[in-house]
Protein backbone atom coordinates (compact mmCIF):
# COMPACT_ATOMS: atom_id res chain seq x y z
CA UNK A 1 0.00 0.00 0.00
CA UNK A 2 2.91 2.07 0.71
CA UNK A 3 4.89 1.48 -2.25
CA UNK A 4 1.71 1.79 -4.04
CA UNK A 5 1.27 5.72 -2.89
CA UNK A 6 4.81 6.54 -3.47
CA UNK A 7 4.23 5.18 -7.36
CA UNK A 8 1.49 7.40 -7.66
CA UNK A 9 2.28 10.09 -6.39
CA UNK A 10 5.41 9.87 -8.55
CA UNK A 11 3.63 9.50 -12.00
CA UNK A 12 1.80 12.98 -10.33
CA UNK A 13 4.97 14.81 -9.87
CA UNK A 14 5.78 12.94 -13.34
CA UNK A 15 2.97 13.99 -15.13
CA UNK A 16 3.27 17.97 -13.82
CA UNK A 17 6.50 17.90 -15.10
CA UNK A 18 5.57 16.92 -18.26
CA UNK A 19 2.85 19.12 -18.66
CA UNK A 20 4.99 21.92 -18.18
CA UNK A 21 7.73 20.27 -20.55
CA UNK A 22 5.15 20.46 -22.75
CA UNK A 23 3.42 24.68 -22.06
CA UNK A 24 7.66 25.38 -22.73
CA UNK A 25 8.06 23.56 -25.76
CA UNK A 26 4.64 24.86 -27.18
CA UNK A 27 5.68 28.34 -26.06
CA UNK A 28 9.04 28.67 -27.43
CA UNK A 29 6.83 26.93 -30.86
CA UNK A 30 4.89 29.69 -30.63
CA UNK A 31 8.02 32.35 -30.29
CA UNK A 32 9.53 30.64 -32.79
CA UNK A 33 7.54 30.55 -35.53
CA UNK A 34 5.10 33.39 -34.84
CA UNK A 35 6.99 36.18 -32.54
CA UNK A 36 10.45 35.95 -33.98
CA UNK A 37 10.22 38.95 -36.08
CA UNK A 38 8.90 41.02 -33.51
CA UNK A 39 11.75 40.03 -30.94
CA UNK A 40 14.38 40.05 -33.28
CA UNK A 41 12.99 43.66 -34.30
CA UNK A 42 13.48 44.62 -30.16
CA UNK A 43 16.71 43.09 -30.40
CA UNK A 44 17.90 44.82 -33.60
CA UNK A 45 16.71 48.15 -32.10
CA UNK A 46 18.57 47.18 -28.51
CA UNK A 47 21.80 46.64 -30.94
CA UNK A 48 20.91 49.46 -33.25
CA UNK A 49 20.95 53.26 -33.28
CA UNK A 50 19.69 54.87 -36.28
CA UNK A 51 21.00 58.45 -36.79
CA UNK A 52 19.94 61.03 -39.45
CA UNK A 53 22.97 62.53 -41.39
CA UNK A 54 23.04 65.96 -41.79
CA UNK A 55 23.99 67.64 -45.07
CA UNK A 56 25.90 70.44 -44.91
CA UNK A 57 24.12 73.77 -46.52
CA UNK A 58 25.74 75.02 -48.87
CA UNK A 59 27.49 78.73 -48.19
CA UNK A 60 26.45 82.10 -49.75
CA UNK A 61 29.53 84.48 -51.21
CA UNK A 62 29.52 87.49 -52.96
CA UNK A 63 30.75 87.90 -56.20
CA UNK A 64 34.15 88.29 -55.31
CA UNK A 65 33.78 84.90 -53.96
CA UNK A 66 33.93 86.10 -49.82
CA UNK A 67 31.99 84.25 -47.40
CA UNK A 68 28.70 85.64 -46.89
CA UNK A 69 26.70 82.29 -45.04
CA UNK A 70 28.41 79.50 -44.16
CA UNK A 71 27.98 76.40 -41.51
CA UNK A 72 30.46 75.94 -38.76
CA UNK A 73 30.59 72.06 -36.98
CA UNK A 74 29.21 72.51 -33.25
CA UNK A 75 28.42 69.55 -30.48
CA UNK A 76 24.67 68.97 -30.00
CA UNK A 77 23.87 67.61 -26.09
CA UNK A 78 21.86 64.87 -25.68
CA UNK A 79 21.23 62.73 -22.73
CA UNK A 80 20.05 58.72 -21.76
CA UNK A 81 18.11 59.24 -18.77
CA UNK A 82 17.64 55.58 -18.34
CA UNK A 83 21.10 55.87 -17.11
CA UNK A 84 21.41 58.21 -15.13
CA UNK A 85 20.28 57.01 -11.41
CA UNK A 86 17.69 58.94 -10.06
CA UNK A 87 19.60 60.26 -7.10
CA UNK A 88 22.00 61.91 -9.38
CA UNK A 89 19.66 63.88 -11.05
CA UNK A 90 18.85 66.90 -9.01
CA UNK A 91 22.70 67.26 -8.75
CA UNK A 92 23.21 67.03 -12.62
CA UNK A 93 20.22 70.03 -13.06
CA UNK A 94 21.86 72.25 -10.39
CA UNK A 95 25.10 71.75 -12.44
CA UNK A 96 23.53 71.88 -16.07
CA UNK A 97 21.35 75.11 -15.43
CA UNK A 98 23.63 78.03 -15.35
CA UNK A 99 25.87 76.79 -18.14
CA UNK A 100 22.69 76.24 -20.55
CA UNK A 101 20.69 78.84 -19.31
CA UNK A 102 17.89 76.66 -18.90
CA UNK A 103 15.35 76.41 -16.64
CA UNK A 104 14.88 73.72 -13.77
CA UNK A 105 12.02 72.86 -15.03
CA UNK A 106 12.57 71.97 -18.04
CA UNK A 107 15.16 69.82 -17.59
CA UNK A 108 13.81 68.28 -14.80
CA UNK A 109 10.90 67.14 -17.34
CA UNK A 110 13.59 65.94 -19.94
CA UNK A 111 15.83 63.95 -17.47
CA UNK A 112 12.49 62.38 -15.84
CA UNK A 113 11.49 60.69 -18.85
CA UNK A 114 12.03 57.27 -19.45
CA UNK A 115 13.87 57.45 -22.57
CA UNK A 116 17.34 56.05 -23.81
CA UNK A 117 17.83 59.04 -25.95
CA UNK A 118 16.60 62.62 -25.75
CA UNK A 119 17.59 65.59 -26.81
CA UNK A 120 18.82 68.57 -24.19
CA UNK A 121 20.35 71.27 -26.13
CA UNK A 122 21.44 71.52 -29.68
CA UNK A 123 23.79 73.43 -30.83
CA UNK A 124 25.67 74.31 -28.48
CA UNK A 125 28.38 77.30 -27.98
CA UNK A 126 31.81 76.07 -27.70
CA UNK A 127 31.89 77.50 -24.05
CA UNK A 128 29.11 75.85 -23.16
CA UNK A 129 30.00 72.12 -24.67
CA UNK A 130 33.69 72.65 -22.76
CA UNK A 131 32.00 73.63 -19.39
CA UNK A 132 29.55 70.50 -20.00
CA UNK A 133 32.42 68.01 -20.97
CA UNK A 134 34.72 69.45 -17.98
CA UNK A 135 31.38 67.76 -15.43
CA UNK A 136 32.23 64.24 -17.08
CA UNK A 137 28.54 63.29 -16.28
CA UNK A 138 27.36 60.09 -17.03
CA UNK A 139 24.61 59.25 -19.00
CA UNK A 140 25.19 62.87 -21.81
CA UNK A 141 27.05 62.75 -24.82
CA UNK A 142 27.41 64.92 -27.81
CA UNK A 143 26.86 64.68 -31.22
CA UNK A 144 28.22 66.46 -34.23
CA UNK A 145 25.79 69.23 -36.07
CA UNK A 146 26.58 72.49 -38.17
CA UNK A 147 25.32 75.62 -37.50
CA UNK A 148 24.38 78.55 -39.88
CA UNK A 149 26.84 81.45 -39.18
CA UNK A 150 26.94 84.55 -41.10
CA UNK A 151 30.73 86.39 -40.68
CA UNK A 152 29.66 89.93 -41.33
CA UNK A 153 26.64 89.88 -39.36
CA UNK A 154 24.56 92.73 -39.91
CA UNK A 155 25.70 93.39 -43.81
CA UNK A 156 23.06 92.64 -46.37
CA UNK A 157 21.19 91.08 -43.49
CA UNK A 158 17.74 91.49 -45.22
CA UNK A 159 19.39 90.30 -48.55
CA UNK A 160 20.93 87.08 -47.01
CA UNK A 161 18.01 86.27 -44.37
CA UNK A 162 19.05 83.61 -42.08
CA UNK A 163 18.16 79.84 -41.42
CA UNK A 164 16.58 77.99 -38.38
CA UNK A 165 18.26 75.57 -35.92
CA UNK A 166 16.98 72.64 -38.38
CA UNK A 167 19.26 74.53 -41.39
CA UNK A 168 15.97 75.42 -43.14
CA UNK A 169 15.72 79.05 -44.05
CA UNK A 170 13.24 81.01 -42.91
CA UNK A 171 14.34 84.81 -44.43
CA UNK A 172 15.79 86.23 -47.35
CA UNK A 173 17.78 83.92 -49.81
CA UNK A 174 17.70 81.62 -47.56
CA UNK A 175 14.36 80.81 -47.68
CA UNK A 176 14.52 81.75 -51.39
CA UNK A 177 16.94 79.37 -52.54
CA UNK A 178 16.59 76.60 -49.96
CA UNK A 179 15.82 74.02 -52.35
CA UNK A 180 19.58 74.11 -53.80
CA UNK A 181 21.08 75.39 -50.39
CA UNK A 182 19.21 72.75 -48.22
CA UNK A 183 20.68 69.12 -49.52
CA UNK A 184 19.34 66.30 -48.84
CA UNK A 185 19.83 64.55 -45.75
CA UNK A 186 21.29 60.82 -45.14
CA UNK A 187 21.27 58.12 -42.27
CA UNK A 188 23.62 55.70 -40.75
CA UNK A 189 22.99 52.59 -38.27
CA UNK A 190 25.09 53.08 -35.04
CA UNK A 191 26.24 49.14 -33.50
CA UNK A 192 25.29 49.47 -29.17
CA UNK A 193 26.59 47.47 -27.16
CA UNK A 194 24.77 45.65 -24.11
CA UNK A 195 25.11 48.85 -21.97
CA UNK A 196 22.94 50.63 -24.89
CA UNK A 197 26.44 52.56 -25.29
CA UNK A 198 27.26 53.75 -28.83
CA UNK A 199 30.16 51.81 -30.77
CA UNK A 200 32.33 54.39 -33.58
CA UNK A 201 30.95 51.29 -36.44
CA UNK A 202 28.28 51.34 -38.78
CA UNK A 203 25.62 48.62 -39.32
CA UNK A 204 24.85 50.78 -42.86
CA UNK A 205 24.88 54.15 -44.22
CA UNK A 206 23.70 56.76 -46.35
CA UNK A 207 25.38 58.98 -46.94
CA UNK A 208 23.69 62.82 -47.50
CA UNK A 209 24.08 64.97 -50.21
CA UNK A 210 25.68 68.80 -49.60
CA UNK A 211 23.33 71.54 -50.60
CA UNK A 212 24.56 73.82 -53.17
CA UNK A 213 26.47 77.24 -52.86
CA UNK A 214 25.52 80.30 -53.98
CA UNK A 215 27.48 83.31 -55.59
CA UNK A 216 25.90 86.75 -55.34
CA UNK A 217 25.77 89.64 -57.74
CA UNK A 218 26.45 91.45 -54.14
CA UNK A 219 29.87 92.81 -53.48
CA UNK A 220 30.49 93.15 -49.71
CA UNK A 221 33.01 96.65 -50.14
CA UNK A 222 30.45 98.37 -52.12
CA UNK A 223 27.78 96.67 -49.75
CA UNK A 224 29.90 98.23 -46.86
CA UNK A 225 30.02 101.50 -48.48
CA UNK A 226 26.17 101.95 -48.77
CA UNK A 227 25.39 100.58 -45.59
CA UNK A 228 28.27 103.06 -44.07
CA UNK A 229 26.57 106.32 -46.02
CA UNK A 230 23.02 104.95 -45.48
CA UNK A 231 23.58 104.62 -41.52
CA UNK A 232 25.17 108.39 -41.26
CA UNK A 233 21.69 109.43 -42.76
CA UNK A 234 19.50 107.06 -41.23
CA UNK A 235 21.23 108.31 -37.76
CA UNK A 236 21.30 112.35 -38.11
CA UNK A 237 17.89 112.74 -39.74
CA UNK A 238 15.92 110.44 -37.30
CA UNK A 239 14.27 109.03 -39.99
CA UNK A 240 11.82 105.65 -38.93
CA UNK A 241 12.91 103.77 -41.93
CA UNK A 242 15.51 103.95 -45.13
CA UNK A 243 16.50 102.14 -47.90
CA UNK A 244 19.64 101.94 -50.81
CA UNK A 245 19.93 100.25 -53.96
CA UNK A 246 23.03 99.82 -55.93
CA UNK A 247 22.80 98.51 -59.49
CA UNK A 248 24.36 98.01 -62.94
CA UNK A 249 21.83 99.76 -64.98
CA UNK A 250 23.06 97.55 -67.99
CA UNK A 251 22.63 94.16 -66.55
CA UNK A 252 20.27 94.57 -63.57
CA UNK A 253 22.96 92.67 -61.07
CA UNK A 254 22.35 94.28 -57.72
CA UNK A 255 25.37 95.25 -56.18
CA UNK A 256 24.49 96.66 -52.80
CA UNK A 257 20.76 96.60 -51.63
CA UNK A 258 20.39 97.81 -47.44
CA UNK A 259 17.46 98.93 -45.28
CA UNK A 260 17.95 100.59 -41.83
CA UNK A 261 16.62 99.69 -38.76
CA UNK A 262 18.54 96.08 -39.61
CA UNK A 263 19.86 93.73 -37.30
CA UNK A 264 22.22 90.88 -36.78
CA UNK A 265 22.18 87.86 -38.63
CA UNK A 266 23.76 85.87 -35.81
CA UNK A 267 20.89 86.95 -33.13
CA UNK A 268 17.74 87.22 -35.49
CA UNK A 269 15.81 85.61 -32.49
CA UNK A 270 16.15 88.95 -30.37
CA UNK A 271 15.17 91.04 -34.20
CA UNK A 272 11.51 92.10 -34.54
CA UNK A 273 9.51 92.24 -37.94
CA UNK A 274 10.14 95.57 -38.73
CA UNK A 275 13.99 95.21 -38.62
CA UNK A 276 13.76 92.21 -40.95
CA UNK A 277 11.67 92.89 -43.45
CA UNK A 278 13.15 94.50 -46.69
CA UNK A 279 12.01 97.34 -47.02
CA UNK A 280 13.15 98.12 -50.81
CA UNK A 281 10.84 95.60 -51.90
CA UNK A 282 8.06 94.84 -50.19
CA UNK A 283 7.59 98.84 -48.94
CA UNK A 284 4.67 100.80 -50.73
CA UNK A 285 5.10 104.57 -51.05
CA UNK A 286 4.46 107.78 -53.21
CA UNK A 287 7.81 108.63 -55.06
CA UNK A 288 7.06 111.81 -55.16
CA UNK A 289 9.30 113.97 -58.13
CA UNK A 290 11.25 111.12 -58.47
CA UNK A 291 8.57 109.87 -61.00
CA UNK A 292 9.03 112.86 -63.06
CA UNK A 293 11.74 110.96 -65.25
CA UNK A 294 8.69 108.98 -66.32
CA UNK A 295 6.44 112.15 -67.38
CA UNK A 296 9.46 113.76 -69.16
CA UNK A 297 10.64 110.52 -70.94
CA UNK A 298 6.74 110.18 -72.38
CA UNK A 299 6.48 113.96 -73.56
CA UNK A 300 9.61 113.69 -75.34
CA UNK A 301 9.26 109.68 -76.77
CA UNK A 302 6.27 110.88 -78.12
CA UNK A 303 7.02 114.39 -79.49
CA UNK A 304 4.62 115.92 -77.77
CA UNK A 305 7.51 118.47 -75.87
CA UNK A 306 11.24 119.09 -76.57
CA UNK A 307 13.71 120.11 -74.01
CA UNK A 308 13.36 123.97 -75.35
CA UNK A 309 9.69 124.27 -75.32
CA UNK A 310 8.46 126.92 -73.06
CA UNK A 311 5.63 126.25 -69.89
CA UNK A 312 4.52 129.35 -67.71
CA UNK A 313 4.64 127.48 -64.54
CA UNK A 314 1.72 130.22 -63.04
CA UNK A 315 4.00 131.43 -60.10
CA UNK A 316 3.49 128.42 -57.98
CA UNK A 317 -0.34 128.15 -58.26
CA UNK A 318 -2.40 126.66 -60.77
CA UNK A 319 -6.27 124.97 -60.85
CA UNK A 320 -6.67 121.17 -61.84
CA UNK A 321 -10.52 120.76 -61.75
CA UNK A 322 -11.48 121.44 -58.40
CA UNK A 323 -7.52 121.46 -56.92
CA UNK A 324 -5.28 123.54 -56.68
CA UNK A 325 -1.59 122.49 -57.32
CA UNK A 326 1.38 124.35 -55.94
CA UNK A 327 5.52 124.37 -56.83
CA UNK A 328 7.92 124.03 -53.86
CA UNK A 329 9.24 127.52 -55.60
CA UNK A 330 7.21 130.02 -57.15
CA UNK A 331 8.13 129.78 -61.21
CA UNK A 332 7.71 131.80 -63.91
CA UNK A 333 8.35 131.02 -67.82
CA UNK A 334 10.35 127.89 -67.91
CA UNK A 335 12.06 125.87 -71.01
CA UNK A 336 10.83 121.75 -70.12
CA UNK A 337 14.49 121.71 -68.90
CA UNK A 338 14.48 123.71 -66.44
CA UNK A 339 11.18 122.22 -65.67
CA UNK A 340 12.59 119.14 -64.75
CA UNK A 341 15.80 120.68 -63.33
CA UNK A 342 13.88 122.96 -60.89
CA UNK A 343 11.19 120.14 -60.58
CA UNK A 344 8.03 122.04 -61.13
CA UNK A 345 4.91 120.09 -60.47
CA UNK A 346 3.00 122.81 -62.43
CA UNK A 347 5.24 122.19 -65.87
CA UNK A 348 5.81 118.70 -65.10
CA UNK A 349 1.51 118.54 -64.89
CA UNK A 350 0.96 120.82 -68.10
CA UNK A 351 3.12 119.12 -70.27
CA UNK A 352 1.75 115.45 -68.66
CA UNK A 353 -1.82 117.10 -70.00
CA UNK A 354 -0.48 117.34 -73.53
CA UNK A 355 0.13 114.23 -73.77
CA UNK A 356 -3.04 112.63 -71.81
CA UNK A 357 -3.94 109.57 -69.66
CA UNK A 358 -3.95 106.67 -71.52
CA UNK A 359 -0.26 107.69 -72.97
CA UNK A 360 1.16 108.67 -69.44
CA UNK A 361 -0.37 105.47 -67.95
CA UNK A 362 1.34 103.40 -70.92
CA UNK A 363 4.55 104.88 -69.84
CA UNK A 364 3.84 104.21 -66.31
CA UNK A 365 3.80 100.53 -67.29
CA UNK A 366 6.49 100.46 -69.29
CA UNK A 367 8.71 101.47 -67.10
CA UNK A 368 7.87 98.63 -64.75
CA UNK A 369 5.42 100.57 -62.36
CA UNK A 370 2.87 98.60 -61.24
CA UNK A 371 4.12 95.27 -61.71
CA UNK A 372 6.12 93.27 -59.70
CA UNK A 373 10.18 93.15 -60.95
CA UNK A 374 10.61 89.16 -60.35
CA UNK A 375 13.81 89.97 -58.46
CA UNK A 376 15.43 86.69 -57.13
CA UNK A 377 13.64 87.44 -53.32
CA UNK A 378 11.02 87.14 -51.51
CA UNK A 379 8.11 89.22 -49.90
CA UNK A 380 8.56 91.70 -53.41
CA UNK A 381 5.26 93.45 -53.86
CA UNK A 382 4.26 94.69 -57.36
CA UNK A 383 3.16 98.80 -56.30
CA UNK A 384 -0.14 100.43 -57.21
CA UNK A 385 -1.24 102.43 -60.27
CA UNK A 386 -4.95 102.97 -61.52
CA UNK A 387 -5.80 102.58 -65.28
CA UNK A 388 -7.08 105.82 -66.54
CA UNK A 389 -10.60 104.45 -66.63
CA UNK A 390 -10.15 104.53 -62.87
CA UNK A 391 -8.51 108.54 -62.49
CA UNK A 392 -10.89 110.99 -61.37
CA UNK A 393 -10.67 114.38 -63.29
CA UNK A 394 -7.70 115.28 -60.90
CA UNK A 395 -5.47 112.24 -61.54
CA UNK A 396 -3.85 114.19 -64.28
CA UNK A 397 -2.10 116.24 -61.93
CA UNK A 398 -1.26 113.97 -59.43
CA UNK A 399 0.05 110.89 -61.60
CA UNK A 400 2.58 112.88 -63.72
CA UNK A 401 4.45 114.06 -60.39
CA UNK A 402 4.73 110.84 -58.08
CA UNK A 403 0.78 111.04 -56.53
CA UNK A 404 -1.74 108.41 -56.67
CA UNK A 405 1.27 106.12 -57.23
CA UNK A 406 2.26 103.36 -54.90
CA UNK A 407 6.42 102.08 -55.64
CA UNK A 408 9.04 100.24 -54.30
CA UNK A 409 12.53 101.53 -54.23
CA UNK A 410 13.49 98.48 -56.26
CA UNK A 411 11.22 99.53 -58.91
CA UNK A 412 12.34 102.84 -58.83
CA UNK A 413 16.12 101.71 -59.10
CA UNK A 414 15.12 99.52 -62.63
CA UNK A 415 13.63 102.86 -63.78
CA UNK A 416 16.48 104.86 -63.23
CA UNK A 417 18.72 102.52 -65.23
CA UNK A 418 16.26 102.71 -67.74
CA UNK A 419 17.41 105.84 -68.70
CA UNK A 420 21.19 105.48 -67.77
CA UNK A 421 21.70 102.26 -69.87
CA UNK A 422 19.43 103.66 -73.09
CA UNK A 423 16.20 102.72 -72.81
CA UNK A 424 16.15 99.28 -71.81
CA UNK A 425 14.14 97.94 -68.84
CA UNK A 426 16.23 94.79 -67.38
CA UNK A 427 15.60 92.48 -64.71
CA UNK A 428 17.05 92.79 -61.33
CA UNK A 429 18.69 90.03 -59.75
CA UNK A 430 20.81 88.83 -57.03
CA UNK A 431 22.18 85.53 -57.45
CA UNK A 432 24.18 85.25 -60.37
CA UNK A 433 25.58 81.70 -60.39
CA UNK A 434 24.73 78.11 -58.24
CA UNK A 435 27.65 76.20 -57.24
CA UNK A 436 28.29 72.66 -56.29
CA UNK A 437 31.20 71.72 -54.00
CA UNK A 438 33.77 71.40 -56.54
CA UNK A 439 32.88 74.69 -57.70
CA UNK A 440 31.27 73.66 -60.42
CA UNK A 441 28.34 75.52 -61.77
CA UNK A 442 24.68 74.25 -61.47
CA UNK A 443 23.34 77.15 -62.92
CA UNK A 444 24.18 80.28 -64.36
CA UNK A 445 21.96 83.26 -64.22
CA UNK A 446 22.54 85.56 -67.24
CA UNK A 447 21.13 89.38 -67.46
CA UNK A 448 17.49 89.87 -69.09
CA UNK A 449 15.95 92.53 -71.01
CA UNK A 450 12.26 92.66 -70.10
CA UNK A 451 11.24 95.24 -72.83
CA UNK A 452 12.37 98.15 -74.51
CA UNK A 453 10.43 101.42 -72.56
CA UNK A 454 12.23 104.16 -74.78
CA UNK A 455 14.33 104.61 -77.83
CA UNK A 456 17.96 105.21 -76.95
CA UNK A 457 17.89 108.71 -78.25
CA UNK A 458 14.51 109.67 -75.85
CA UNK A 459 16.86 107.88 -72.96
CA UNK A 460 20.14 110.19 -73.93
CA UNK A 461 17.98 113.32 -73.95
CA UNK A 462 16.35 112.71 -70.28
CA UNK A 463 20.03 111.40 -68.97
CA UNK A 464 21.26 115.06 -70.23
CA UNK A 465 18.08 116.98 -68.47
CA UNK A 466 19.51 114.66 -65.23
CA UNK A 467 22.38 116.05 -65.74
CA UNK A 468 21.38 119.54 -65.25
CA UNK A 469 19.07 118.47 -62.07
CA UNK A 470 22.20 117.90 -60.49
CA UNK A 471 24.59 120.30 -62.13
CA UNK A 472 21.89 123.59 -62.02
CA UNK A 473 18.74 121.93 -59.87
CA UNK A 474 17.48 120.40 -57.19
CA UNK A 475 19.80 117.77 -56.52
CA UNK A 476 23.37 120.21 -56.25
CA UNK A 477 23.93 118.00 -53.12
CA UNK A 478 24.34 114.99 -55.30
CA UNK A 479 27.04 116.35 -57.14
CA UNK A 480 30.41 113.93 -57.30
CA UNK A 481 33.67 116.20 -57.24
CA UNK A 482 35.62 115.36 -60.21
CA UNK A 483 32.58 112.70 -61.48
CA UNK A 484 29.60 113.46 -63.45
CA UNK A 485 26.22 112.53 -62.54
CA UNK A 486 22.60 112.89 -63.35
CA UNK A 487 19.60 112.28 -60.95
CA UNK A 488 16.53 113.11 -59.69
CA UNK A 489 15.49 114.54 -56.35
CA UNK A 490 11.80 113.83 -54.59
CA UNK A 491 9.98 114.89 -51.49
CA UNK A 492 6.93 112.83 -50.77
CA UNK A 493 4.03 113.64 -48.78
CA UNK A 494 2.70 110.68 -46.58
CA UNK A 495 -0.82 109.59 -46.06
CA UNK A 496 -2.88 109.91 -43.12
CA UNK A 497 -5.17 107.09 -41.91
CA UNK A 498 -7.84 110.10 -43.13
CA UNK A 499 -6.37 109.85 -46.53
CA UNK A 500 -5.26 113.62 -46.46
CA UNK A 501 -1.62 113.95 -47.31
CA UNK A 502 0.10 114.49 -44.06
CA UNK A 503 2.10 118.37 -43.24
CA UNK A 504 4.87 116.89 -41.49
CA UNK A 505 5.75 113.09 -42.60
CA UNK A 506 7.28 113.07 -45.92
CA UNK A 507 9.75 110.69 -47.98
CA UNK A 508 12.71 111.95 -49.10
CA UNK A 509 14.74 110.42 -52.09
CA UNK A 510 17.05 110.70 -54.72
CA UNK A 511 17.42 108.47 -57.82
CA UNK A 512 20.61 109.05 -60.30
CA UNK A 513 23.58 107.13 -62.02
CA UNK A 514 26.84 107.99 -62.91
CA UNK A 515 29.35 108.63 -64.48
CA UNK A 516 26.98 110.81 -66.89
CA UNK A 517 27.84 109.77 -70.22
CA UNK A 518 28.68 105.75 -69.29
CA UNK A 519 26.86 104.83 -66.10
CA UNK A 520 28.77 102.14 -64.20
CA UNK A 521 25.74 102.49 -61.31
CA UNK A 522 22.37 103.02 -60.86
CA UNK A 523 21.22 104.49 -56.86
CA UNK A 524 18.41 104.86 -55.04
CA UNK A 525 17.91 106.37 -51.74
CA UNK A 526 14.89 106.89 -49.79
CA UNK A 527 14.56 107.83 -46.12
CA UNK A 528 11.41 107.37 -44.66
CA UNK A 529 9.51 110.50 -42.50
CA UNK A 530 13.53 112.11 -41.60
CA UNK A 531 13.71 115.45 -39.72
CA UNK A 532 13.84 118.23 -39.39
CA UNK A 533 14.71 118.26 -42.81
CA UNK A 534 13.21 116.15 -44.94
CA UNK A 535 13.66 117.16 -48.65
CA UNK A 536 15.21 114.44 -50.91
CA UNK A 537 17.61 117.06 -52.34
CA UNK A 538 18.89 117.67 -48.60
CA UNK A 539 18.45 113.77 -46.77
CA UNK A 540 19.21 111.74 -50.05
CA UNK A 541 21.48 113.29 -52.72
CA UNK A 542 24.26 113.20 -50.10
CA UNK A 543 23.91 109.74 -49.55
CA UNK A 544 23.86 108.96 -53.33
CA UNK A 545 26.94 111.58 -53.63
CA UNK A 546 29.39 109.74 -51.19
CA UNK A 547 28.52 106.47 -52.19
CA UNK A 548 28.41 106.83 -55.89
CA UNK A 549 32.14 108.46 -55.53
CA UNK A 550 33.36 105.79 -53.78
CA UNK A 551 31.81 102.83 -55.89
CA UNK A 552 33.46 104.16 -58.43
CA UNK A 553 36.62 104.43 -57.57
CA UNK A 554 36.30 101.33 -56.11
CA UNK A 555 35.07 99.75 -59.68
CA UNK A 556 37.43 101.41 -61.61
CA UNK A 557 40.29 100.24 -59.36
CA UNK A 558 39.27 96.82 -59.52
CA UNK A 559 39.25 96.73 -63.51
CA UNK A 560 42.16 97.88 -63.26
CA UNK A 561 43.30 95.27 -61.23
CA UNK A 562 42.05 92.94 -63.09
CA UNK A 563 43.43 94.30 -66.39
CA UNK A 564 47.21 93.96 -64.82
CA UNK A 565 45.96 90.36 -63.94
CA UNK A 566 45.35 89.42 -67.47
CA UNK A 567 48.56 91.01 -68.94
CA UNK A 568 50.52 89.33 -66.62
Amino acid sequence: MHIGNYRRRTEAVFLVFLFFLILCIARLFYIQFFRSRYLAGIAKKQQNLFVELEPVRGAIYDSNLKQQAVNIPVDSLYAVPNEIPQKDKEKIIAQLCPILNLERSFLAQRLGRDKSFIWLVRKLSYEQSQAVRRLNIKGLGFLKESKRSYPNSYLAAQVIGFAGLDNIGLEGLEIYDDKYLRGEAGWGIFLRDARQKRLDLWAKMVLPKDGYDLVLTIDETIQYIAERELDKAFEKYHAKGASIIVMDPHSGAILAMANRPTFDLNSYTKADKDRIRNRAICDLFEPGSVFKIVTASAVIEEKKVNETDRFFCENGSYRVANHILHDHTSHGWLSFREVIEQSSNIGTVKAAQILGPQLLYKYVKLFGFGSKTDIDLPGEIAGMIKPPSLWSKTSIGAVPMGQEVGVTALQLASAISVIANGGQLMKPYVVQEVRDKYGETIKKISPVVIRRAISEDTANRVKSILGGVVENGTGKMGKIPGISAGGKTGTAQKLEPNGAYSHNKFVGSFIGFAPLENPMVAIVVTLDEPRPYYFGGVVAAPVFKNVAGDVIKYLKSHQLAEGEMVIE
